[in-house]
C-alpha cells in the first residue's frame, strides 16, 4: 500500500505514543512498513536526481559510487567490497575525544577491554605470538581494519601485530581522529607496514593540527585519507579549509553515510530520518551532502577520489562478505540497530510540509487512522 503523508503521520502518532512493551499487531506492522518505504521512496527520489547532476560519477562494480583518479581509490574499500576484507581488529577500549556522531555516545566509559596484551580478530582473543597459527590455519583476509576506539591512544602496542600482517601480504588500514598522530609514531606506522591510514576529521572539527598530521602521514604512509560521517557540520567546516586539507596531498575521503543506534540517535531527534532496506536508520541529509560534495568535487576536478560510502554500500559489502563467507544465496548481516521502530524519530520528516511523498493513494478499510486493526 502507498500509504498517504497524512495518513502516516497520523498512524505514527498512534504508535509512539504505545508503551514500549506494547506489540505492534501484524496488520499494524504493515502499515509501519509502508511508512517506511514511502519514505525511503522519496530520499531515494532525491538523491538520484543529485547524483544525475555528477558528470563523471563511477561505480565500482555497481557496488558503490565514487569520483576521481581510479588509482587513489582505497584499497581497503575494495577489499571490503569486492574481497573477503572487512576483518576488524580490536584492541584499545578508550577514546580521547567525544563525538556526537560515535555509535558509542555515552557509553565511552563502559565499553569492555579486549583483556592485557591480547587482540579481538573475529570475535576470538589472540595474543600476538597467535598470529603465525592463525594465518597458518585460517585462510587469510585480503585486508584488515583496526578500529575500537582510539588506536592512537596506545599506538605503540601496533606496531608489532602490523609487521606479521604486512609479512603476511594483508593489507591493513587503521582509523583515527588524528589529534595524537605525531612525525614519530607515523614513520613507526609506515615502517612497520602499514598501508593505509584513514582521519576521522569531523572529529577534531577539521582542526589545522589534524590537517597537518595528514600531511605528516603522506610521508610515512602509503594511502592516507580521510574517512568521516558526513554531517551539516563537517560539510561547512571542509568547505572552510578545502585548500589546506586538498593541499595535504591525502589520496582519498570517504563520506560515510550517518546511521544511528540507541546511543546516538538522541543527539539527532528532530531531524528528518529515512530507513535503507529495513536495516540503517540515518538522517537524510547525511547522504545528500555526500552527493553535493561530489559534485564540486567532480566540477573542480579534485585529485583524489571522493567516495560515497552510503547505507546501500554497506548493503553491498554484507551480501558480499557473507558471500565469502560461504553463506546461503541472499543471506547478510546488513541489519537495524534497533529491536523496534523508534516511531518518533520519524515524526519531524512526516510533518515537514516540503518532504512530499512520491506516489500516494487511500488506505483500504481495516487500515484507515480510526479502524482497528487486528
Amino acid at each position: 500500500m502507498k500509504i498517504s503523508k497524512k495518513d502516516a503521520l497520523l498512524w505514527y502518532e498512534f504508535f509512539s505514543a504505545l508503551p514500549e512493551d506494547e506489540e505492534i499487531l501484524t496488520h499494524q506492522q504493515e502499515i509501519v512498513f509502508s511508512v517506511l518505504a514511502q519514505i525511503e521512496t522519496a530520499v531515494e527520489r532525491r538523491n538520484e536526481a543529485l547524483a544525475a547532476q555528477i558528470h563523471g560519477l563511477k561505480s565500482l562494480s555497481d557496488r558503490t559510487l565514487y569520483v576521481g583518479d581510479d588509482r587513489r581509490f582505497p584499497m581497503g574499500c575494495r577489499s571490503c567490497l569486492m574481497g573477503t576484507g572487512l576483518s576488524a581488529i580490536r584492541k584499545t577500549n578508550k577514546c580521547n575525544l567525544q563525538c556526537k556522531f560515535c555509535y558509542d555516545y555515552g557509553e565511552l566509559d563502559h565499553i569492555p577491554p579486549i583483556g592485557e596484551g591480547m587482540w579481538e580478530i573475529g570475535g576470538t582473543r589472540f595474543y600476538e605470538k597467535d598470529i603465525e597459527l592463525l594465518l597458518s590455519i585460517q585462510k587469510k583476509p585480503t585486508g584488515i581494519s583496526y578500529v575500537y576506539l582510539e588506536p592512537f591512544m596506545e599506538i605503540e602496542k601496533y606496531y608489532g601485530i602490523i609487521r606479521k600482517f604486512k609479512d603476511a601480504h594483508v593489507h591493513q588500514h587503521l582509523y583515527t581522529n588524528g589529534v595524537l598522530a605525531t612525525e614519530e609514531n607515523l614513520r613507526a606506522l609506515g615502517e612497520a607496514g602499514l598501508d593505509e591510514l584513514r582521519f576521522n576529521l569531523g572529529a577534531s572539527n577539521c582542526s589545522d593540527q589534524v590537517i597537518e598530521n595528514i600531511a605528516l602521514a603522506k610521508k610515512y604512509i602509503g594511502q592516507v585519507g580521510i574517512e568521516t560521517p558526513m554531517t551539516p557540520e563537517f560539510f561547512e567546516r571542509f568547505f572552510q579549509k578545502k585548500q589546506s586539507i586538498l593541499a595535504t596531498g591525502l589520496d582519498f575521503i570517504n563520506c560515510a553515510e550517518l546511521h544511528l543506534n540507541g546511543n546516538n540517535i538522541g543527539n539527532y531527534l528532530g531531524e528528518n530520518m529515512y530507513v535503507c532496506r529495513h536495516g540503517y536508520l540515518s538522517p537524510i541529509w547525511s547522504r545528500e551532502l555526500t552527493l553535493q560534495l561530489m559534485k564540486v568535487a567532480d566540477d573542480e576536478q579534485w585529485p583524489i577520489v571522493v567516495h560515497d560510502c552510503s547505507n546501500l554500500t554497506k548493503f553491498a559489502r554484507d551480501l558480499n562478505l557473507r558471500a565469502k563467507e560461504g553463506g546461503w544465496f541472499g543471506a547478510s548481516g546488513y541489519t537495524s540497530e534497533f529491536d523496534r521502530t523508534p516511531f518518533e524519530a520519524f515524526l519531524p520528516v512526516l510533518r515537514d510540509e516540503h518532504f512530499q511523498f512520491v506516489e500516494e493513494e487511500e488506505l483500504p478499510v481495516g487500515y484507515r487512522p480510526g479502524d482497528i486493526v487486528l
